[in-house]
């Protein structure tokens, strides 16, 4: 039996709540949680000093934690605006527009890219990347900006960033509010992320296709952003074309060897991290020459900008959610009631005691969380969140919680992440000059239904 819940406990779930309510609301939450550490910072120290400390603390725990995340996606973002800025990433593409003969073959190629490109660049970067290339060629061939959209968001937005196997960001964040290895959650992810993904996209393509067959969605011209003049100075053409082949042959060794040397979560993240690093030395230097060394560091604060930008929000939230599993004694000490193995734990274990949850529930709690706090368009932010519900699910389970916080994972960022939210689809739409309204509503249905199919495969995992 578990420890007897106190007010701590019934507090924390009281705040959880509340969270699940702005995030349903589409409200910002926090504020919430900062108040939430606050109190929960009084109740277990009985001092004023010690949770205005705890708060801070909480922070910096927190920014512990996520700190090797949020500096990979900063220093990847920094390296896409050096590929972008000297052509490379054109010269890269380019060679994939021969392949795009038909709409149908359009739409796939792009996708595929775009899934690609997002594992190693995220999809916002992935996004400006391609686009400006694979868009005239694929509306040339007759798919409309609106397919192109589709298929780089639901591919990039959708697909490689619920699985994010690469950089590994979203399963460092479900993984440790559910007190599971990063390597466990990855691993549970695949056949939901290949169920998802089958199912979304091709329901997209068959609704895009037969739309475009009734002539009620047709290839427009669209308007671009003019190409920078000063790309075409920085590289010689034979240079761009020795780095478009260098670039991905380094990236692919980084993925051989994380095969080979079985390397996860924190290592991983490390060798892609110092590819990026090298490789944004290298290019810069080369580029811009005298200038390089400033260059150098105006990239990496564009990169740092950008990815403090994305996670500033996520940092409270998670700073909140650790104070539930193992950041409560590192932030707080050794304050927890006796016995206890946990709030998190030891509400699994009351609920494990009080209602026999079923595996069929519990999934559908799960993709209803997930999607709930995908609602204020960030994906990340309520991710936290799903990890620790599928803690308190294993308890009553006895098994699953893997599978669970993968599911809740891929939930919250379909939704926020990119594909169903109007202002998450920005990117997007905007290179593609669509409406984000318009490319929502397009991904509703497709979406929907992946998140039904994926939710009932899960059933069957847990």
């Amino acid at each position: 039996m578990g420890v007897e819940l106190a007010l701590i406990h019934w507090v924390y779930v009281l705040f959880i709540g509340g969270i699940i309510f702005l995030m349903a609301v589409r409200r910002d939450t926090s504020l919430l949680c900062i108040v939430g550490v606050f109190v929960i910072a009084i109740l277990a120290t009985d001092s004023l000093t010690g949770s205005v400390s705890g708060l801070f603390n909480s922070f910096i725990y927190a920014i512990k934690e996520l700190l090797p995340t949020i500096l990979i996606i900063c220093i990847i973002v920094s390296l896409g605006r050096v590929l972008t800025d000297t052509g490379i990433n054109d010269v890269m593409v380019y060679p994939f527009t021969k392949l795009m003969k038909t709409p149908a073959l359009a739409f796939w190629t792009i996708g595929i890219l775009m899934m690609i490109s997002s594992w190693f660049f995220w999809p916002s970067p992935g996004v400006a990347l391609l686009g400006a290339v694979l868009l005239p060629a694929a509306i040339r061939v007759g798919l409309p900006g609106l397919g192109v959209a589709m298929a780089m968001n639901l591919f990039g937005h959708g697909i490689a960033l619920s699985g994010d196997y690469v950089i590994q960001a979203a399963p460092k964040l479900t993984a440790d509010a559910a007190g599971l290895s990063v390597g466990e959650v990855m691993e549970a992810s695949i056949p939901l992320v290949i169920t998802m993904g089958i199912v979304t996209t091709i329901t997209a393509f068959y609704f895009l296709r037969r739309d475009m067959k009734r002539g009620t969605l047709v290839a427009e011209s669209s308007v671009l952003p003019e190409a920078d003049s000063e790309k075409a100075v920085l590289l010689s053409s034979r240079q761009k074309k020795w780095f478009a082949v260098l670039v991905p042959i380094l990236f692919v060794l980084d993925v051989a060897a994380m095969v080979i040397f079985d390397l996860q979560g924190g290592d991983a993240t490390s060798l892609i991290g110092g590819t990026a690093i090298a490789i944004l030395v290298l290019l810069t230097l080369f580029a811009h020459k005298s200038k390089g060394l400033e260059e150098t560091t105006a990239y990496l604060i564009s990169g740092f900008q950008f990815g403090f930008k994305v996670f500033g929000p996520v940092i409270p939230i998670a700073a909140f959610f650790y104070l539930g599993d193992a950041g409560f004694t590192a932030i707080l000490g050794d304050q927890l009631p006796k016995g206890s193995a946990g709030i998190v734990n030891d509400l699994g274990s009351a609920l494990a005691g009080a209602i026999p949850l079923t595996k069929e529930i519990a999934a559908v709690t799960m993709t209803a969380i997930g999607a709930i706090t995908g609602l204020d368009g960030s994906g990340f932010s309520g991710i936290s969140l799903v990890g620790s519900v599928a803690q308190l699910f294993e308890h009553s389970l006895q098994s699953g919680a893997a599978t669970l916080t993968a599911l809740g994972q891929i939930a919250a960022i379909w939704v926020g992440g990119g594909t169903l939210v109007p202002w998450a689809l920005i990117p997007a739409a905007a290179i593609c000059n669509v409406s984000p309204f318009e490319l929502a509503r397009r991904n509703l249905v497709p979406v929907l239904i992946g998140l039904t199919v994926t939710t009932i495969v899960a059933m069957f995992l847990i």
